[in-house]
């Protein structure tokens, strides 16, 4: 369990929170923020990435007399992109536009709690002494949803780790040094999951247990059909792993069929066991399996080469495209 101790150096944070129409709830954590860390000397620039909310804020839930709290900027997009999409975005402004030592990415809804974001940034002013950095991911320890949800979210990790080789074991809810954005700025990987792409990058993280909190106010927007777009953007990520795996499933698929295909000939020409009809449907059926494992050994083969020479979206590149403009509601210095 990290230190508690509030001698450790003070950082200056810029807290990212993706939101779309869940102004209270940023609100309210913000002040939540603001109480957990008022015996510490960290400060903080709130970043809110308004993702094409419909909802209109009121500035007055924003006001109030904050210490650790230093600014407080809505980045407001021109559409609804989704919460990965928008916290590459906010990425990349933070990398551009913003000092600091440290990035905490979190959700605005509550989920992810003021004392989770206490825990995980001890743990980063352990781990990060100047000469070696390291981003510190939540590791939920306890779920709060659904027996429903959760029983799904168990097949998909099971699936998840059968596809990539990857456990799936953390979220959004994390604390990066500012050196990392340079990197993950130019990622590509980074438009379609925030957790899977900083995996790939291979920057230095560890994980800590954080139980997951419970929503302030409202309800969640995530349908069926969101999450389940969630989870394959997650996969896609590991889209050549996948692909070499399904290459080998396939191959190896193929060659069960021919190996099927040469025993059914064995028993029907060399023995009298053979029941009349049996060989005829057998190896026809056989044989369609080994054109449908081919069909795909092909396919995936063809995907994997035509994705290593495409350079899609890039964030640091393209990111302005979706970009509304900024407003300070909350200053300071």
């Amino acid at each position: 369990m990290p230190s508690s101790d509030s001698s450790a150096s003070p950082l200056r944070v810029v807290v990212l929170m993706p939101l779309r129409d869940d102004w209270a709830s940023a609100a309210e954590l913000t002040r939540r923020l603001e109480q957990t860390f008022g015996s510490y000397q960290h400060t903080f620039d709130i970043l809110l990435l308004d993702d094409a909310s419909l909802q209109v804020r009121d500035a007055a839930d924003f006001q109030s007399q904050f210490a650790a709290v230093r600014t407080i900027r809505i980045l407001r997009l021109r559409r609804n992109l989704g919460h990965q999409r928008a916290i590459a975005i906010g990425l990349v402004h933070i990398q551009q536009a913003m000092t600091c030592d440290a990035v905490l990415v979190m959700d605005a809804d509550g989920e992810d709690t003021a004392s989770g974001a206490l825990q995980l940034l001890q743990a980063f002013s352990e781990v990060n002494d100047g000469h070696h950095a390291m981003a510190i991911f939540a590791e939920r320890s306890r779920r709060t949803e659904s027996l429903v949800f959760r029983v799904f979210y168990g097949l998909y990790k099971i699936v998840h780790r059968i596809l990539t080789g990857v456990a799936v074991r953390v979220g959004n809810f994390s604390v990066l040094p500012s050196s990392y954005l340079r990197t993950i700025v130019v990622m590509s990987e980074m438009w379609n999951h925030y957790a899977a792409a900083f995996f790939r990058s291979g920057l230095p993280f560890t994980t800590i247990p954080i139980p997951r909190g419970h929503r302030i106010a409202g309800k969640s927007n995530m349908s069926f059909v969101t999450l389940a777009a969630h989870g394959i953007s997650a996969i896609s990520i590991f889209g050549d792993v996948v692909g070499v795996r399904l290459l080998v499933a396939a191959m190896t698929g193929s060659l069960v069929a021919v190996l099927g295909i040469l025993a059914v000939c064995v028993v029907r020409l060399f023995t009298d066991k053979a029941i009349p009809g049996w060989a005829t449907y057998a190896s026809g059926i056989l044989a369609i399996m080994l054109m449908q494992f081919l069909t795909m050994a092909v396919s995936f083969t063809f995907v994997m080469l035509s994705n290593r020479t495409n350079l899609s979206f890039v964030p640091l590149r393209d990111h302005s495209l979706f970009v509304a403009g900024v407003e300070v509601i909350y200053c300071n210095d």
